[in-house]
């Protein structure tokens, strides 16, 4: 998970592109999202640990999976196929299905739930981040 996290992000750097676009007053250092993404992929790789340990398969490890595969989808999108609107909808859906397994497993398996809501909230921030700079801009 964080492997994937750290190729995903590495192949698919903000570079001169993102450089040169507007961004708004809250945009935070960039030294800052390799530490946040690591962090939060940890906590990400434990919760589904958890999951699978007791539901190796249906809806709530479907959740797990489709918020991973949207999460290594943005950046390539909004980076490298500089596709802001579409990276947009990306970041949104994310956040959904993110709050989705917070609910699913809120019950199940709490620690689970709550190892996901400092994700839920980093990527709440990135999407008012990434609406911010796609007007801007």
């Amino acid at each position: 998970m964080v492997g994937g996290g750290w190729i995903i992000g590495a192949s698919n750097m903000p570079g001169a592109w993102y450089g040169s676009l507007n961004k708004p007053w809250f945009t935070p250092p960039g030294w800052l999202f390799p530490i946040a993404w690591t962090v939060i992929y940890i906590l990400v790789a434990v919760a589904g640990w958890r999951t699978y340990e007791r539901v190796e398969s249906g809806a709530v490890m479907q959740v797990w999976w489709g918020q991973l595969v949207l999460n290594f989808a943005w950046s390539p999108v909004f980076f490298t196929a500089h596709l802001m609107w579409v990276a947009f909808a990306i970041i949104v859906s994310m956040f959904v299905l993110i709050v989705t397994f917070i609910v699913m497993q809120w019950r199940e398996d709490r620690i689970a739930a709550l190892l996901f809501v400092p994700y839920a909230c980093w990527v709440a921030f990135a999407s008012v981040l990434n609406f911010s700079v796609n007007v801007l801009n």
